[in-house]
């Protein structure tokens, strides 16, 4: 018979696994993101980037479209629709 994970030992493991990155980099954030970035980057998996347009404020600051009306996936926003 099949052991099915309990919630709680599920968030134990992902402290766990947190804990044990945490230590590889010291606790350096900026480390592990860069890390995440690269082997993300060297993964060759597909990377989705908002197309970003000029603030009309003049600041430099950039921001993002609207989604499109119909929701992202075209048949409406499941996070909204709660589909």
């Amino acid at each position: 018979m099949i052991r099915q994970p309990t919630p709680e030992s599920v968030i134990e493991d992902l402290h766990r696994i947190r804990r044990e990155i945490s230590d590889r980099f010291g606790g350096n954030i900026s480390a592990i993101a860069k890390d995440a970035a690269d082997r993300l980057a060297c993964s060759g998996r597909p990377i989705w980037k908002p197309h970003l347009e000029a603030d009309e404020s003049g600041s430099g600051a950039t921001r993002s479209p609207p989604a499109p009306a119909g929701g992202f996936f075209g048949q409406g926003d499941p996070f909204v629709d709660g589909r």
